[in-house]
């Protein structure tokens, strides 16, 4: 488990809705050649894994960590359960904040995925409500090309920020999907947000 406090941020045991942030992305992104993803917040891993399984060679990740300790811990005591991905040659590992590549000129995306908080709001540390305002998702659309998806995980529904992704210039579709890839455990929300 990762725990900040009290509140489970990600387990082993309820990884289902991380994998579903990546193959629904995935799928949405149909067959676009050498698409270029973004994904914010390694955690365990699951989302990544999920992306590398589904797309082929010729796919870039770009995949932004803050927590220097969380890919310490892929590489050492769960190595057997990332599996590599982190060493795959498709991925470019920057330990950074997120939005310091959002910022970057020259990366644009086919699609954003964001898993580092629990939701819309900078429950992992305060500077990451910059993420969910108007101004954040207005960055989060330019870094996107035209069509791309901006997929955002959250433990719960929020009706404002869903607003707030409309008032953003993006078609919003909410899913909801189980905490468990059996189908089991708490129901988890996934904002997929394309750019017009």
């Amino acid at each position: 488990m990762i725990v900040l406090e009290r509140n489970e941020l990600m387990s082993t045991r309820m990884n289902g809705s991380e994998i579903a942030l990546g193959t629904m992305t995935c799928q949405r992104l149909g067959d676009r050649p050498a698409p270029r993803l973004l994904i914010g917040g390694y955690g365990m891993g699951f989302t990544l894994r999920a992306v590398l399984g589904l797309l082929k060679a010729d796919t870039r990740v770009v995949v932004a960590e803050l927590v220097p300790g969380i890919v310490e811990w892929a590489r050492g005591p769960m190595a057997a359960l990332t599996d590599g991905c982190l060493d795959d040659p498709r991925v470019d590992l920057r330990l950074t904040d997120v939005g310091a590549v959002l910022d970057a000129p020259d990366d644009r995306f086919d699609a954003i995925l964001l898993d580092v908080d629990n939701g819309p709001d900078g429950l992992t540390r305060p500077a990451n409500d910059g993420l969910y305002t108007a101004r954040g998702l207005t960055r989060a659309r330019m870094a996107l090309r035209p069509g791309g998806i901006l997929a955002i995980w959250s433990a719960a529904p929020d009706a404002a920020f869903a607003r707030r992704l409309s008032q953003a210039g993006f078609e919003v579709d909410e899913v909801r999907t189980k905490a468990r890839d059996n189908g089991k455990g708490p129901t988890h929300v996934i904002w997929f947000a394309t750019r017009h």
